[in-house]
């Protein structure tokens, strides 16, 4: 097992509402902002790739085809292939072009921040298991330090381009949970968004999460999980516990996902530590 904090690069997060008494029940999510020009075109192509549009092997539109199609510059359809070839969906060969490749990719995002696993609502989707209820869990409510053996807990997988790599279950206090159980986006089994637990958690709080205590394990998939995310009892699969905290050191969720180490990679950059 490996331990490590993830913090945010920056005090606070955009758009999160400032401490208050009584945290509000039953959020306004809003819409979501449209994603960077580059970004939107990577996921155009992607799913493109990954529906077969542009088999293995198959040529994708050049920089100045795609460019000229689409009215964006030649910088923007650049990066965007960037992104692609570094997540594996596709490879470049030098004066021929950009080529689909043969196996579908992992899902991959970086997460060296809060505001990265925030942002992992621009490409996936989240899919409600379990609706937010009050349950009686006595080992999570030890983890999240609470006097009482109650959280109120939801559980969601989340999808990449259709194919769903990530179960996971968060919990949370009664104080902020009462809320999340008023969250409609949360209420129906089955329904896809684009979003967070965690960002909803913050606002409930009135608090930005400041770091999160992360846990990584490898181990044999319980039964649970075949239907959630396509992995056989057995097969090896990823585990990510994380507890997050508020800058006053409140515990505000507890968050555990098992991912289909088939169709997710996990990276993380680490620079030196400043003396």
């Amino acid at each position: 097992m490996t331990t490590s904090f993830v913090r945010p690069f920056t005090k606070g997060v955009p758009g999160v509402a400032q401490r208050r008494s009584d945290p509000p029940a039953g959020p306004d999510l809003g819409p979501r902002p449209a994603p960077a020009a580059y970004r939107a075109l990577a996921d155009q192509l992607r799913r493109q790739v990954l529906d077969r549009r542009y088999h293995g092997g198959q040529r994708l539109p050049t920089e100045a085809e795609l460019s000229s199609q689409l009215g964006l510059s030649r910088q923007t359809v650049r990066r965007a292939f960037q992104e692609l070839v570094a997540e594996g969906v596709v490879y470049r060969v030098p004066g021929r072009g950009t080529f689909a490749c043969e196996d579908p990719p992992k899902y991959l995002r970086p997460n060296g921040s809060i505001e990265d696993l925030l942002m992992i609502s621009v490409d996936t989707e989240l899919e409600v298991v379990d609706p937010p209820t009050v349950r009686v869990d006595v080992e999570t409510a030890g983890r999240l330090g609470l006097d009482t053996d109650q959280v109120v807990g939801v559980t969601f997988r989340r999808l990449h381009a259709g194919r769903p790599f990530c179960l996971t279950t968060a919990s949370v206090p009664l104080s902020v949970g009462r809320g999340l159980l008023d969250v409609a986006e949360l209420a129906v089994p089955g329904v896809r968004r684009r979003m967070t637990v965690l960002s909803v958690v913050q606002l409930l709080a009135g608090s930005p999460i400041a770091e999160a205590d992360q846990s990584i394990t490898a181990l044999a998939a319980p039964a649970h999980l075949a239907d959630h995310i396509d992995v056989a009892p057995g097969h090896p699969v990823l585990r990510i516990d994380r507890v997050y905290f508020d800058a006053d050191d409140r515990v505000l969720e507890l968050a555990v996902n098992f991912f289909n180490p088939d169709r997710y990679s996990y990276r993380f950059r680490m620079g030196a530590r400043r003396r």
